[in-house]
């Protein structure tokens, strides 16, 4: 299991000259040596400090290690994982790595015939000047790791309302990340940071695993109604070919209907409809449902409509807000009939006021969630309510 960071005390060698590149490392804390051999004599390259990279030439062209890293004090380091730089350098524009690769040539030609010179001569640390930013999200991204490893992403439940009879009919689960440092992470921040980088499949994968638990419990209290939980997908998963057949394994193996998990899938993700539709047979086959979510969020074409055959839609609370209006009501009373028509339910987001709750009554509308109903609380608060 990988920590958040890890601690060399002074003297040790972090690696030495001719190691495999297994990984690089953000100094959190600490002053390193970097030297090499020249001619049988030891020479100073450089000396990092906070804030600098360490290790990253090697990981980036895979080669050995061409200097030694020595820790001249107590040092905590941030470990960064050889795939980390290679999915970035992958996705970097084109141009960009091509300098960053000629920039790293030329650096192993120098380093390769020094001779003379004064130590700090050789900039080392990849970005000494770069974007504290840049520095901020490889460092997320690290502990987003571990705490994927450690399971310390928790699955909180927000209930979804049938408004006509007033129960609950289902929930959406969502992630939320309570950094033992940080504090809460805003699931936009680390949920973008995921999706730039494969880190999103383990986290669906982990969400996915844990909801599929859920529901075991629910089932295993013997409720009459067993409710449904809506999650949503991420577009690398939808690529997944395998994603219906691994959720249906989740599903069998603990003896739960497939019709209980829902699967919501973003306006955003629908103009490639002929994916999407292949991935609706195979969901409707299985007898899984699928939600459109965030309806009319900017990337509203009923086109897909046509040809997508979504269980459900769910309309993006900003119409909610706007049921206040008498626009913003007969603009929703249009997608309410729309969705009857196409045979589809209608969930409500974003629901805060009694008043919006009976103006989506009067008008049809199925389902709610938001506030109003309840916010997003951990299985235990859901079994047992105060």
């Amino acid at each position: 299991m990988q920590p958040y960071s890890e601690s060399f005390k002074t003297g040790s060698i972090i690696f030495a000259e001719g190691d495999s590149p297994t990984g690089a490392y953000l100094i959190e804390s600490g002053r390193i040596e970097i030297s090499t051999r020249q001619f049988g004599e030891h020479r100073v390259l450089d000396e990092l400090g906070p804030g600098m990279l360490l290790g990253e030439m090697a990981v980036l062209d895979d080669s050995p290690r061409t200097a030694t890293a020595r820790a001249v004090t107590d040092c905590a380091l941030t470990p960064i994982d050889a795939d980390q730089f290679a999915e970035r350098l992958a996705a970097a524009d084109p141009i960009v790595r091509a300098l960053l690769m000629s920039q790293l040539t030329r650096y192993r030609s120098a380093l390769a015939t020094l001779t003379g010179g004064t130590p700090g001569t050789e900039n080392v640390a990849l970005g000494r000047h770069g974007n504290a930013d840049a520095f901020g999200k490889i460092r997320l991204e690290s502990e987003l790791r571990a705490a994927l490893e450690r399971k310390e992403l928790e699955v909180r439940l927000q209930p979804i309302e049938e408004i006509v009879s007033g129960r609950i009919a289902g929930y959406e689960a969502l992630v939320r990340w309570q950094h033992p440092e940080r504090g809460a992470v805003s699931p936009a921040e680390f949920i973008r940071l995921a999706e730039e980088t494969s880190l999103i499949l383990p986290v669906g994968d982990y969400v996915l695993e844990r909801v599929c638990d859920m529901l075991l419990e629910f089932k295993q209290r013997g409720d009459k109604r067993l409710p449904f939980i809506a999650v949503n997908m991420s577009a690398r998963q939808l690529d997944d070919p395998k994603m219906v057949e691994r959720i249906l394994a989740l599903l069998h193996s603990r003896g739960l209907p497939a019709d209980r998990l829902k699967l919501e899938v973003t306006e955003s993700l629908v103009l490639n409809s002929a994916h999407i539709a292949e991935f609706l047979a195979r969901c409707h086959a299985a007898g899984m449902h699928v939600a459109l979510d965030d309806f009319g969020t900017g990337y509203s074409n009923l086109g897909p409509l046509l040809t997508l055959s979504f269980d459900q839609i769910k309309l993006d609370g900003s119409f909610v807000k706007a049921l206040d209006t008498s626009r913003g009501v007969a603009v929703v009373g249009v997608i309410v009939a729309m969705a009857r028509a196409l045979d589809c339910d209608l969930i409500a987001e974003g629901v805060e006021t009694h008043e919006q709750r009976e103006v989506l009554h009067k008008l049809g509308c199925r389902y709610a969630q938001g506030w109003l109903v309840g916010k997003p609380i951990p299985l235990q608060e859901v079994l047992n309510p105060v």
